[in-house]
């Protein structure tokens, strides 16, 4: 999974991103203080995995893991190429999803490259520069799909489409809004569009706002109104908080959030919020030489998973022993699971849940 930070100048981007890889992202009082792109690899948190190596004391442990991309702040004509934003709109292409990081806090000392702390402005003003972006590339697929249907009729629906998605485009909405079929769907999937692709917008708040729902926080109240209408996700983070908390241990860390009334950090939050946007999930493996967590998508089924592993479970697969988590941690081992009946045999059909601890048998 690749999660791009963007966002204005100076609204917390690389501050989030230290915090959460730990990294030595620059983090400046000015605009553009980040140019190319700082890329950190993030654990991701699991509480399941810890207790299948406290049960199993393995050689190796292995979490799953989310890439994030501080990506420069983009200002008004990015699509334009003002502020290096051509460059900068490239770098948003090669991510899954993009985290938008908005400013939701007041302070004088902060510069704000608008002069005013204003979210929806903020939020506008890099949407439009992504619908820019992706009117010009909408338009390109657009001539050249005219073009081939002189000798191909059958692209008519795809022209048809285009049209239909430059006009929305046109109107200011972003391209993931606009109603579609499978097929047109399948179109969009096809272009490299900014406007596209799946986001959380991260409200930057004070720690005067520290809740996972802080709605006495105007600021935020406005993003989480505007995220709603278009049917994004929308965390709540404290970046300079969170930035405190990435320099402790984890039993400190744990006190620290309790002190605050928090159950978790702000940054856990955001890697789940990751993991819902894209349809992920995790199943496990076990043993005493590694544990390990695996991500696939929603509706995966057995032989894909096992081509997580290697390509070698997918091509010789032949079933899949499967314990869900819950069970096998109730009942203390394998061994006792499998006495009680609860290790299933299953097939090329199954659909891998979220948590199934899951042991592959192949021939190849």
């Amino acid at each position: 999974m690749k999660l791009g930070i963007v966002g204005l100048p100076n609204v917390g981007k690389s501050t989030l991103f230290n915090a959460l890889c730990g990294g030595g992202a620059d983090s400046a009082n000015y605009p553009f203080c980040t140019i190319e792109p700082n890329v950190g690899v993030v654990p991701v948190p699991d509480s399941r995995l810890d207790a299948l190596a406290e049960m199993y004391t393995p050689e190796k442990y292995t979490p799953a893991v989310v890439e994030f991309f501080d990506i420069a702040g983009l200002v008004k004509g990015a699509s334009q190429g003002e502020g290096l934003g051509n460059k900068f709109l490239s770098h948003i292409r090669e991510c899954d999803a993009i985290l938008h990081v908005v400013r939701c806090f007041d302070d004088d000392n902060i510069i704000h490259v608008d002069g005013r702390v204003d979210p929806i402005s903020d939020v506008e003003t890099i949407n439009y520069e992504l619908i820019l972006s992706d009117i010009e590339v909408a338009e390109r697929r657009l001539d050249r799909t005219r073009k081939a249907m002189k000798a191909d009729k059958s692209l008519a629906p795809e022209a048809a489409f285009l049209e239909r998605l430059i006009e929305h485009l046109g109107e200011g909405k972003s391209a993931r809004g606009i109603d579609m079929n499978d097929d047109e769907r399948a179109m969009l999937a096809d272009m490299p569009l900014l406007s596209a692709k799946p986001i959380i917008y991260v409200a930057n708040v004070d720690e005067n706002s520290l809740d996972e729902d802080p709605v006495q926080n105007p600021h935020y109240a406005a993003l989480k109104e505007f995220a709603a209408s278009e049917n994004s996700g929308i965390v709540s983070i404290c970046g300079g908080l969170e930035a405190e908390l990435a320099e402790l241990d984890g039993e400190e860390k744990q006190m620290f959030l309790e002190d605050l009334g928090l159950a978790e950090s702000g940054l856990n939050r955001l890697i789940r919020a990751g993991y819902d946007l894209l349809g992920l999930i995790s199943f496990l493996t076990a043993g005493p030489k590694e544990v390990r967590a695996w991500t696939i998508r929603k509706g995966t089924k057995a032989p894909g998973a096992a081509g997580k592993i290697h390509s070698d479970f997918e091509r010789g697969f032949i079933r899949a022993e499967i314990v869900a988590f819950d069970d096998l941690m109730r009942l203390g081992s394998m061994t006792a699971a499998k006495e009680a009946g609860l290790v299933r045999s299953e097939g090329k059909d199954y659909v891998m849940k979220d948590g199934d601890v899951t042991l592959f048998r192949f021939n190849v």
